[in-house]
């Protein structure tokens, strides 16, 4: 008997994979104006981070975040905990400034200022330098393991984390002296949690600049999922100019490429192979772009070459690819409502932020009662409060204060001494008894003002308010 045929729903189960296998991305390096612009924020921004740790400001480190002493100096000002609120303000400024920026121009700040970028960027070089340009990079990761292999990628991996190390004791050196840290560097007796974030910070820097690289930017970044709310018809974009490149194809440098029915793309894939990110910008704009302008360098290197304009993938507008005006009319289209409410934002903020700078008091008092008890009746009959005062000198400068009270008819201030100084950025407590006659106090508790005033300079005045408390 002849042997039936399985039936389509018998047939074996077919396997398929949901998700592809991530691809080792090799960008071919490239040169232009952007790349060029690339490098040299790559130093500027470094060369602040390295070397701001070192720049010494009266006979101080100059930027120094003292968690210990709960002191931040910032060249020649110093701020406590209660200025927080600055803090905040540079918070909101940066925002603003993102905003701004992103609006005008895309991903600005991803392309050529941010950490995971620049890093990249270094670690790239380190990597072009030992191991060869993208071709010869991508034959030793299919090559198998042998000396050569564990040689180049041994030394490369040593550079790196060098750098990387040098990296997390920089880190570290903004919030201990740096010149303190290199000595007990030298001398191993570096503190366990100096160690723990130097080694921390650079394995971090090591991993997501050597290995995690573009997945950093498009998978952990938050930014790259919302930068589209930010973006509108008039920001300039690393765009394809679809109108002037299809269709694409090879050809050679003699062909007509009009007669041929082609456009100017030549089908190279040299954006492609430049992109950090592995991505092809002739699909159009994609979340993973970080605004690099690297396949705008290859694209123009290509036209170079084939004679052709420059120009094919650009940073432009979408209004400006829709036809609604030329590329000449970018400029004035930068202007526009979101722009200016940023702008006016960024002015307010920033006026306000420097004017409070400018006329901040370099004194702050705080004044706590003493719990034992909340009043106390001297032999005179007279009622007393007593407080602690603690005085805290802002100033680079030695200041002696006056304390005064006011609230209560003829109170008087007692005081074990009379004179009260403080050195520079030094907090001092004085014990002070308010007395007064209880004829004068009306109600069980009087609001009073604590006035203390620098000698030295009379416009340096705290006024701070408490309660003083009848029988």
């Amino acid at each position: 008997m002849a042997q039936e045929k399985p039936s389509p729903s018998a047939e074996a189960p077919i396997e398929q994979q949901l998700y592809a296998i991530q691809q080792k991305i090799q960008p071919r390096a490239v040169h232009g104006v952007f790349a060029n612009w690339r490098i040299a924020l790559v130093l500027l921004t470094q060369a602040l981070y390295y070397g701001l740790p070192w720049l010494q400001w009266d006979n101080r480190q100059a930027i120094l975040f003292d968690l210990a002493a709960r002191k931040f100096y910032i060249f020649g000002l110093v701020f406590w905990p209660q200025d927080f609120i600055y803090l905040t303000g540079l918070l909101v400024l940066s925002a603003l400034a993102l905003f701004l920026f992103t609006a005008v121009a895309g991903r600005l700040w991803c392309g050529y200022a941010c950490p995971q970028t620049v890093y990249t960027e270094i670690f790239m070089w380190v990597e072009e330098w030992l191991e060869g340009d993208h071709l010869a990079r991508k034959k030793l990761d299919k090559s198998p393991w042998n000396t050569n292999k564990l040689k180049k990628r041994g030394l490369k991996h040593a550079v790196w984390f060098a750098l990387a190390l040098w990296t997390g004791f920089t880190f570290v050196g903004y919030f201990t002296p740096i010149q303190t840290l290199s000595g007990e560097i030298f001398h191993a007796s570096v503190g366990p949690w100096e160690g723990f974030w130097i080694l921390f910070y650079g394995f971090a820097t090591w991993g997501n600049a050597g290995f995690m690289r573009e997945q950093v930017c498009k998978y952990m970044c938050p930014y790259a999922r919302f930068q589209s709310v930010m973006f509108d018809t008039d920001t300039l974009t690393v765009t394809y100019d679809n109108s002037r490149g299809e269709p694409r194809g090879s050809r050679s440098k003699k062909t007509d490429y009009a007669a041929a029915g082609l456009g100017t793309c030549v089908d190279c894939n040299v954006c492609v192979q430049v992109c950090p990110t592995g991505i092809d910008i002739r699909n159009g704009l994609q979340y993973e772009c970080i605004g690099c302008a690297a396949c705008i360098d290859g694209c123009d290197q290509i036209m170079d070459k084939m004679g052709y304009p420059r120009g094919l993938i650009r940073y432009t507008t979408e209004n400006v690819v829709k036809g609604k005006y030329p590329d000449s009319g970018i400029l004035k289209h930068v202007i526009r409502p979101r722009t200016i409410i940023y702008s006016v934002l960024m002015l307010v903020i920033s006026s306000a932020f420097v004017y409070s700078l400018a006329t901040r008091v370099p004194l702050r008092v705080d004044v706590v009662r003493d719990r034992a008890s909340l009043s106390k009746e001297t032999d005179e009959g007279m009622i007393e409060n007593v407080y602690r005062l603690q005085i805290i000198n802002k100033d680079a400068l030695t200041h002696r204060y006056t304390i005064q009270a006011q609230g209560i008819p003829g109170m008087q201030v007692v005081m074990s001494t009379q004179k009260i100084t403080a050195a520079p950025l030094q907090t001092i407590d004085i014990p002070v008894s308010l007395v007064a006659d209880p004829v004068e106090l009306k109600g069980r508790s009087i609001e009073v003002h604590f006035i203390v005033k620098s000698i030295d300079d009379p416009r340096i005045m705290d006024d701070v308010k408490t309660k003083f408390f009848n029988r």
